[in-house]
């Protein structure tokens, strides 16, 4: 197959904010490209949307329904390969099923799902069709935070004995909601966002940022959800307490009323011969602490890195890399994979490094998990599951 991947779009219309986050990473490489999409609720919405990509007419669906019906029906060489689901929360899951009853591969904003049954059953259906599911979560693209994953891998740091995790903006330090921001308006609200605010946004970023970098799951938990804007309907702030695997701690802060921050994400994974650290606002230096030795900084493009990281450099070293170039690895290993799945050939093992289906998972089991204990003065820990 010598030819781009085509894409098609549930959401990401003119008025979304994420949608043009999501064009411009499938894009960067020369991968993909965008052949059809339904891209607001509001059929004008989506036409004039559709328009504006340079799509002809009758590629620009009314509804997602119609798309999937009538893209299934179109030869094999003209239709989609895979749609990109960009929707608020509760408009994941019945695309998706959709999209797999008809044949199509999937790549999804997350959290995955509106509920951990919705996830599961998600993941049935993957199971059943055999299609291919990436979830976009960023941060896990960065070269550096895919450096570190293999040195833990590697055993450099030794055991693993601490873990800390946090993530903290601003943006929310206000009732902007109620102000006419969009973006506020539905992830402050239960009915589109889900049953957590800070924790469902961002929280679940770190949480899989730690899973992801340290090779460990989580099994319990013991949360603090607070709510600090009068008024607002779902957690704006917390922390959490969590317990890995191989008797491994750790510490998670989620929070969108930092004031005057912007996206500080920050982990720092400590074992008996090292530790390390990354932030996301520093992508391109991971800092290296030693029990024996000086400090170290690895830079991203340099020759000490890893093929896993090296995979996912486009630059010379000294050149940033960043937030959409992380978001782009994502859709080129996702796209590598389902070029060589279409070619019948074996993907590299580097192609395979993307979130999927389990990330999901995991994701939708914290969100329940910190609800459970963070909303309930009688439970502290509670069991990951």
């Amino acid at each position: 197959m010598n030819r781009k991947l085509r894409m098609g779009m549930v959401g990401g219309g003119s008025d979304a904010f994420i949608g043009a986050i999501h064009r411009h990473a499938a894009f960067m490489d020369g991968q993909i490209e965008l052949v059809c999409g339904c891209f607001s609720v509001n059929p004008e919405i989506s036409l004039s949307s559709g328009k504006s990509y340079f799509l002809p007419e009758s590629r620009i669906y009314k509804t997602y329904q119609e798309m999937f019906e009538k893209e299934a029906k179109l030869p094999e060489d003209e239709r989609m390969d895979f749609v990109t689901i960009v929707t608020p929360n509760f408009l994941h899951f019945d695309p998706a099923m959709m999209a797999l009853d008809y044949g199509f591969n999937i790549v999804i904003d997350k959290p995955i799902t509106f509920t951990l049954d919705e996830a599961i059953q998600l993941k049935s259906k993957l199971e059943e069709t055999g299609l291919l599911l990436a979830l976009t979560h960023t941060y896990s693209g960065y070269p550096a935070v895919k450096q570190a994953k293999q040195m833990i891998a590697e055993g450099q740091l030794g055991k693993i004995r601490k873990v800390f995790v946090e993530y903290s903006q601003g943006w929310l330090s206000e009732k902007v909601e109620a102000q006419g921001n969009a973006q506020a308006s539905w992830r402050t609200d239960p009915k589109r966002s889900g049953k957590a605010g800070a924790m469902g946004d961002i929280g679940t970023h770190a949480h899989q940022l730690a899973e992801y970098i340290t090779g460990l799951k989580t099994t319990e938990l013991c949360a603090e959800l607070n709510v600090l804007v009068p008024g607002r309907q779902l957690d704006d702030d917390g922390a959490v307490l969590l317990r890995f695997e191989n008797e491994v701690s750790g510490v998670l802060m989620a929070t969108q009323i930092a004031t005057g921050e912007e996206n500080a994400l920050r982990i720092r994974v400590y074992g008996d011969k090292g530790g390390l650290e990354w932030a996301q606002m520093e992508p391109n230096s991971l800092i290296l602490k030693w029990l024996k030795k000086p400090m170290e900084i690895y830079r991203t493009g340099t020759s000490s890195t890893n093929s896993y990281a090296m995979s996912n450099i486009r630059i010379s070293g000294g050149h940033p890399e960043g937030y959409l170039e992380a978001f782009a690895n994502i859709y080129r290993n996702f796209s590598y994979h389902l070029r060589a799945t279409m070619n019948e050939e074996q993907p590299k093992p580097e192609w395979l490094d993307y979130p999927g289906i389990e990330d999901g998972i995991r994701g939708m089991q914290f969100i329940d998990t910190v609800v459970k204990s963070g909303y309930n003065n009688d439970v502290k820990w509670v069991a990951f599951e």
